[in-house]
């Protein structure tokens, strides 16, 4: 392989029963990739739980391998990620989010993918998800598909794998959860290349999601601002 080191970004908003079983599990499968070095990142997002507090403890058990950014008050998940990504410090960037709703081992099939790609995205085999929110997805992706020609069936999959070369272009904008589209369009527009596999979904055991019907309208907002941002900009890498 050609990678020796790994980012794992973990955004967390009010996931203090999952927090602590997301970071344990990502720090022992990191630790088990043989690679030369590894951080976990906790990025949480203005919890007014104990989010923090366990996230803190973590990282002062282990302070060489866990990290924590606060904000406060909530800035939104798209804020959280590029905060976590702007923090990274290792040649690859993976991130998923706190819920538990994927296996964290399943990284080990992303890593030969990234290898010839750069961007690695996974998509769920079954969505554990309700039926309401399962038809905006599909909704949304199909609209994304269209708009930025983006061949990815699922793009606001949490559970992506990236060259960390990939934001040193990529600047995120977006503030809540257009930000998975938003990166998979602006990096195909500047040339990079992008690979997808199937990984397994689960039902969320602990916590609740943040996911609205009402973020619709801001979410459509930020994909017309970001189809114009990107398409006044010259293309290439470079």
């Amino acid at each position: 392989m050609s990678f020796h080191s790994i980012s794992a970004v973990l955004p967390a908003f009010n996931e203090e029963d999952n927090i602590e079983t997301a970071t344990r599990r990502t720090a022992e499968v990191l630790g088990s990739l043989g690679l030369k070095d590894w951080e976990v990142i906790i990025v949480d997002d203005g919890s007014v739980d104990r989010t923090g507090e366990v996230a803190d403890r973590l990282a002062a058990e282990d302070p060489s391998h866990i990290r924590v950014f606060h904000h406060q008050p909530n800035r939104g998940y798209a804020e959280a990620l590029k905060t976590g990504f702007t923090a990274a410090r290792h040649q690859l960037l993976f991130f998923t989010d706190s819920d538990l709703q994927f296996d964290v081992r399943e990284i080990k099939n992303l890593l030969p993918l990234v290898e010839s790609a750069d961007i690695v995205c996974g998509f769920r085999i079954y969505r554990f998800d309700h039926l309401t929110r399962l038809v905006l997805s599909w909704g949304f992706n199909l609209l994304v598909r269209i708009m930025f020609r983006i061949n990815i069936r699922d793009i606001d999959c949490a559970f992506k794998l990236f060259r960390r070369e990939v934001f040193d272009t990529v600047v995120i904008e977006s503030k809540r959860f257009f930000v998975n589209a938003e990166v998979l369009a602006k990096a195909k527009y500047f040339g990079f290349t992008l690979a997808e596999i199937g990984v397994r979904h689960y039902p969320r055991v602990a916590g609740r999601s943040t996911v609205r019907p009402s973020h619709i309208i801001s979410t459509l907002r930020e994909l017309a601002h970001i189809w114009i941002n990107i398409h006044s900009k010259p293309r290439g890498k470079r």
